[in-house]
């Protein structure tokens, strides 16, 4: 009998692949295994294995696998069920799923190795300077890589020396799989198996007396051993002996000393620190805490309506201590990885060593141990804390799982696909796991709260905020009449500086958002007009003051400022608009005497970034601290009196259904900041129109009277929650292409649904990196089958691929799109 694996490949195909193996292989591979597997002419990707069966297929000769690469499946079946929903709800392929889910550690890509053809002879007369530059370096190495003899002829591109010398018959290629993730191995040393009883160290000691340096190294060795009885690592020997690597490199040479290796995680968090009592909750945190244990034992999907600073943390620490001691793993999603920055040493406080960490800012390595120690359900993968990837950890025993601030967009996976919502995503885990998931928000999103109208989902609310400190006074500032009568300075009114000047003389901090970063939108010449567009995006340049650099924020496309218009060369250069350096560099000239900081997109490049900005602060060591969204999600400052907005009217006049849902929910959650410890807090809201009805609901806190004129206007133009969204994009270089296959895509869906079809139409920003953009929306009742409806558009793009005018046209799909 033959045996046969199906395997799910990192790339964007539809189906599964059928591959061939021994008896011995089937008997020894299991779901959830990595196999190195060939696909196309000569490349070998990494293929999971997701079915063994005894099936040969039929429309092809099944392929022998190249080798196994795990002992154990790295990835459980519950996860490939839930990667399989997550392919076909928001219609992509498994194989996306999979590229995005696990660490790239663990996605091995073969190399192409070049080889000496040793059964030819080579008329060295014939080959040309530079393939002989590679017949010679082979002649010394038996095999290079690609980049390694791009080094030897000086050339970026090879490939045509290579194709010459393979038609010459003078090399061979072969490809091999190679390991990314390396294990950190940390050095230890010991003495010695000839030095274990006490004459024989007295004679060693005896023969090092005149080498003291060598003699010291043996002492310290002693003393470490004496105050502490855990293994001694080289660094700390070298640290105590005050002594060289060379140094103990020849006390080992001679076997004195004896080194060995251990395997350790990167990421340690320090296990020797006592762990705090949990708080006491208070009277509104354990009526949510109850009211939350009601609702999961009625395997309700619950939310928490907090208000900001109602201490949702420690209603979340309290569940997960319930679950770490029956044994279960907890899940921890945050939407901004600089709230894992504040949230992970708050929960080490509690929970010590059982916390791991799981996003993108950390390295490649770190992640593939987190990985493993989930897969492992090792003590220290008991709560992990993670940005939206962490939702595909293998969890094996997973009780609890937490969405904080869940109505924030950043859950949404825009590119590349899988384009999924991780809130959305983690209820359907919670399905498939079996565990209870609670959402968390001071402004949940409208469909969330919807879903509790119509008691789909459980309810807990917490109405006060911890130590009964009043909600912040909201001020609304008109900064139109301001800009008549001349009374700002720059972009600050002097309602807001006064504001400022009061809480520094108070020893308070303040928050500034503006939310757009760099210094100005467009720079514009007073003469002519022109302003300067990226090449390669529908958008003009961002001016970037700290390095002179006018830069695109679609592509990255950046050139330094002009001194003069490039259109009529005059020197007449304004700015037009602000972002938040603009805002640090004005208030710094008005307050020479301010500690500013910033926190955007700019400045939190780096690893630690988050950490080094938001410990500042904590410490006082910034009075103010300007920054864009970042700054509005969970984040815990006790010291700021007064939170300011420098123009809300940016958020509200925006091209999107949502726009007013975000404007309240990204001013409350801000304002929100202000006020967190003893002292009411203060909100100023700079904006040319005060008596917008957003303003004035925020000014007063009231979310029941935002949710009820936003459900009533989705109602009348059909959009979610009471109808579903799918937005289908359509990508080419050639704008003939993308109009012509839109049409022709928007034309078909309306056969089927008529109406509820919109478009196609072009984008605000309707070219990036090139290729230009087409999108078509489709609205889709409550009633109508979702999986119908997908099926269908599905054969409309199987017809679309049959067209060959459209070839090359990339369809997107953008399922419940934001």
């Amino acid at each position: 009998m033959q045996h046969f694996i199906n395997v799910i490949l990192p790339i964007p195909l539809e189906k599964l692949f059928t591959y061939s193996v021994t008896r011995a292989e089937a008997n020894f591979l299991k779901v959830g295994m990595r196999v190195a597997v060939p696909f196309g002419k000569s490349k070998i990707h990494t293929a999971l294995v997701a079915e063994i069966h005894g099936t040969a297929p039929t429309l092809y000769e099944a392929k022998d696998i190249h080798q196994i690469l795990d002992d154990e499946p790295i990835v459980t079946e519950l996860q490939i069920k839930h990667w399989s929903w997550v392919a076909k709800y928001y219609m992509c392929s498994i194989g996306e799923v999979f590229r995005s889910a696990v660490p790239g550690a663990f996605l091995l890509e073969s190399e192409t190795l070049i080889l000496k053809n040793s059964e030819t002879t080579v008329d060295e007369n014939t080959l040309t300077d530079e393939e002989f530059l590679v017949f010679e370096a082979l002649e010394r190495q038996s095999m290079l890589k690609v980049q390694e003899i791009a080094a030897i002829v000086d050339k970026k591109n090879v490939l045509p020396i290579l194709k010459r010398l393979l038609d010459k018959n003078v090399i061979l290629t072969k490809e091999e799989v190679y390991q990314q993730y390396k294990p950190k191995l940390v050095r230890y040393v010991k003495l010695g198996p000839k030095y274990q009883t006490e004459e024989e160290l007295s004679a060693l000691l005896d023969s090092l007396s005149r080498a003291p340096k060598q003699s010291n190294v043996i002492l310290s060795l002693f003393q470490l051993q004496g105050t502490n009885h855990k293994k001694i690592t080289v660094k700390e020997l070298e640290e105590k002996s005050k002594s060289s690597v060379a140094i103990i490199k020849a006390l080992i040479d001679k076997e004195i000393l004896e080194e060995f290796f251990v395997r350790t995680d990167r990421v340690v968090f320090d296990s020797t620190k006592k762990t705090k009592q949990l708080k006491e909750l208070n009277q509104y945190q354990a009526n949510a805490l109850q009211a939350i244990k009601s609702s999961f034992k009625e395997n309700k999907v619950t939310l928490l309506h907090g208000v900001t600073s109602s201490g949702k943390t420690e209603v979340y620490v309290q569940l997960i201590a319930d679950y770490l001691a029956k044994g279960q793993q907890a899940l921890y999603l945050l939407p901004e990885i600089a709230l894992t920055t504040q949230l992970i040493a708050r929960l080490q406080n509690y929970f010590g060593e059982y916390v791991a960490v799981f996003h993108s800012k950390y390295t490649v390595n770190e992640r593939v141990e987190v990985w493993n120690n989930v897969l492992a359900n090792k003590s220290k993968a008991q709560i992990v804390i993670g940005a939206r990837s962490a939702l595909f950890l293998p969890f094996s025993n997973l009780g609890l799982i937490i969405v904080d601030e869940e109505h924030e967009a950043s859950f949404k996976q825009y590119d590349p696909a899988p384009r999924y919502h991780a809130r959305d995503s983690a209820i359907v885990l919670a399905n498939f796991s079996n565990c209870n998931i609670l959402l968390g928000s001071a402004t949940p999103s409208i469909e969330t709260y919807y879903n509790v109208k119509q008691k789909k989902y459980g309810y807990a609310q917490i109405t006060r905020r911890y130590g009964n400190v009043l909600m912040p006074e909201v001020e609304l500032v008109d900064i139109k009449e301001l800009t008549r009568k001349k009374r700002m300075k720059g972009h600050f009114s002097e309602r807001l500086l006064r504001g400022i000047t009061e809480a520094v003389q108070e020893k308070e901090q303040v928050i500034l958002f503006q939310n757009r970063r760099g210094y100005a939108p467009i720079v514009e010449c007073t003469t002519c007009g022109h302003s300067p567009q990226c090449p390669n995006c529908d958008v003009s340049l961002t001016y970037h003051q700290y390095k002179k650099q006018m830069r695109c924020h679609y592509c990255s496309y950046h050139m330094a400022l002009q001194k003069s218009c490039l259109a009529c060369g005059m020197s007449t250069l304004n700015t037009k608009g602000f972002g938040t350096e603009q805002v640090e560099q004005e208030l710094q000239e008005l307050m020479p005497n301010l500690r500013i900081g910033r926190m955007d997109l700019d400045t939190t490049r780096g690893k630690h970034a988050y950490e080094k900005i938001i410990t500042s602060f904590e410490k006082h060591e910034l009075d103010v601290l300007v920054g864009t969204q970042m700054l509005t999600k969970g984040l815990d400052f006790g010291n700021v009196s007064l939170v300011g907005i420098m123009n809300a009217d940016n958020l509200l006049n925006f091209p999107d259904f949502r726009a007013h849902e975000r404007s309240y929910q990204l001013l409350a959650q801000v304002s929100g900041r202000a006020g967190r410890a003893q002292k009411r807090g203060k909100v100023l809201i700079q904006t040319y129109n005060p008596y917008h009805q957003i303003l004035q609901q925020v000014s007063t806190n009231d979310y029941e009277a935002m949710y009820t004129d936003q459900i009533n206007e989705r109602r009348l133009f059909k959009y979610p929650p009471l109808h579903r969204i799918l937005k289908i994009t359509f990508k080419h270089r050639d704008y003939g292409k993308v109009e012509d296959a839109s049409a022709w895509f928007a034309k078909s869906l309306r056969v089927a649904f008529k109406d509820d079809v919109l478009g196609p139409e072009f984008p605000a920003v309707a070219r990036i990196r090139n290729l230009y953009l087409k999108n078509v929306v489709l609205k889709i009742k409550k009633e109508q089958p979702l999986g119908k409806t997908k099926d269908y558009i599905k054969k409309i793009e199987k017809s679309f691929n049959a067209i060959g005018q459209f070839k090359g046209v990339r369809v997107i799909y953008n399922v419940d799109y934001i």
